[in-house]
């Protein structure tokens, strides 16, 4: 059998997927994954790269109740609210499986004065640099927010994406540690997304996840009348929103 010149190089990448969707696993769980994955390696191939990487099972953290978070109550939905489009973004993480038993990880934007879904990003792992990734394409797509709105999770709250997103001119703020209703207008997204369309599809692969995904945006967005916004749609209400601002700021002139 030939085996292609950088086999190992994207042997190692794909180990390196798995391992940071599973930072409790290790080599050996690894291994039946790409197994799975249809990489045809042993177990001793992969403890051998597994070591050379660096690689290893972090030791288990001792539970702190009293442990403080890095957000606060002060940058809640109804401390810092949204007065316009684009002022505030919220984005948070659904974990779901494909019917094989996978991972895959969704990642929902949701601009908070418009309720407009903004995008999303969809993968069997996303990492911080995936979510720098996905940001800068909704980016390029939308405009910068003022501010955007996490939960205390990792991908959030690490110093690379933080300081980058400081370098966009966006401020980036968590709310209080184990308080998700805080960050309450992409939870509420997240819910109804789970309801109307989630729970009611079975996924086979990352790519059909990414059409079916794509599908309820345009219509949560286009077609899916809002009570929040006087039953308008969020497309609807954003185009109205930017129509008043600009003529307030023509008649200011």
């Amino acid at each position: 059998m030939i085996v292609p010149s950088d086999f190992e190089d994207r042997l190692i990448k794909q180990m390196h997927v798995h391992a940071a969707a599973h930072p409790r696993w290790g080599y050996r769980k690894i291994h039946h994954l790409l197994v799975d994955d249809g990489w045809a390696v042993n177990v001793k191939r992969i403890e051998r790269l597994w070591r050379a990487e660096g690689l290893r099972v972090p030791p288990r953290r001792k539970n702190r109740p009293n442990g403080k978070g890095i957000g606060e109550s002060s940058n809640s939905a109804w401390s810092r609210p949204a007065l316009r489009p684009d002022h505030i973004w919220s984005y948070d993480f659904v974990a779901l499986r494909t019917q094989d038993g996978r991972p895959l990880r969704l990642l929902n934007v949701v601009d908070e004065h418009t309720r407009k879904g903004v995008g999303f990003e969809v993968a069997r792992a996303i990492g911080t640099r995936r979510v720098k990734s996905a940001l800068e394409r909704l980016f390029a797509e939308h405009g910068k927010p003022g501010l955007i709105r996490s939960d205390n999770g990792k991908e959030f709250t690490s110093a690379e994406l933080v300081a980058w997103l400081t370098e966009q001119g966006v401020t980036a703020v968590q709310v209080a540690k184990a308080s998700p209703q805080q960050n309450c207008y992409v939870e509420r997204f997240n819910g109804i997304m789970r309801d109307e369309c989630l729970d009611g599809e079975l996924f086979h692969s990352v790519l059909e996840a990414k059409v079916v995904f794509g599908r309820y945006y345009d219509e949560y967005n286009n077609v899916r009348p809002h009570r929040g916004l006087g039953m308008m749609t969020p497309a609807a209400f954003d185009k109205t929103e930017r129509a008043r601002l600009a003529s307030k700021d023509g008649g200011s002139e």
